[in-house]
């Protein structure tokens, strides 16, 4: 009796192949020029690339929030997001809102005043929804602010933290804009 031979393994061809690109972006304020690969994620890039490691990696699913980080003042999901997908972008990531030898930006200031972190792994998420909450020309109404708080997932403080800290900001910041209007 013979022994069959194995079976030969095809593999289909990729569809568009693996390869390297040249992104140019600004990352908090500063130019930057790198060769990635098509299927680097930017949380990958940002963090072993680019050593910004406060963009955190949680669920790797886009559901926790952890990595969010902003695309031209967006908020987006960096797990979710290819490098060269932003080419020409400007982001900004945790380490961004406030350098070392700077205050702390006004929603930095809130969830410390308000407690609105505890074991400070989704702090990084949440600090950038909110600022690009307070960012926007109108102030986001309850249900804006429960939609963008809704896409990040935080098991230590119930939210109620976070909640009084981005009201108070939203208020502090839209309250200085609409006296200035002379509203």
């Amino acid at each position: 009796m013979t022994t069959p031979s194995p079976a030969t393994v095809r593999t289909p061809p990729l569809a568009e192949p693996s390869g390297w690109h040249e992104v140019r972006l600004t990352v908090n304020g500063e130019p930057v020029t790198a060769q990635v690969e098509s299927r680097l994620l930017l949380s990958d890039f940002l963090r072993d690339r680019l050593r910004l490691t406060g963009t955190h990696v949680g669920c790797e699913h886009g559901v926790c929030g952890a990595c969010t980080v902003l695309v031209d003042g967006t908020p987006v999901r960096s797990c979710l997001t290819l490098a060269v997908q932003c080419e020409g972008a400007e982001l900004r990531t945790v380490e961004g809102l406030a350098r070392p030898d700077a205050p702390l930006t006004p929603v930095q200031e809130a969830f410390h005043a308000c407690h609105g972190m505890q074991c400070g792994f989704c702090t990084p998420g949440f600090l950038m929804t909110a600022t690009a909450l307070t960012e926007q020309a109108e102030r986001p109404d309850d249900t804006e602010v429960a939609d963008a708080l809704s896409g990040h997932l935080c098991r230590c403080t119930g939210y109620r933290n976070i909640r009084r800290a981005l009201g108070r900001v939203l208020d502090e910041t839209y309250d200085a804009t609409d006296a200035q209007r002379g509203k």
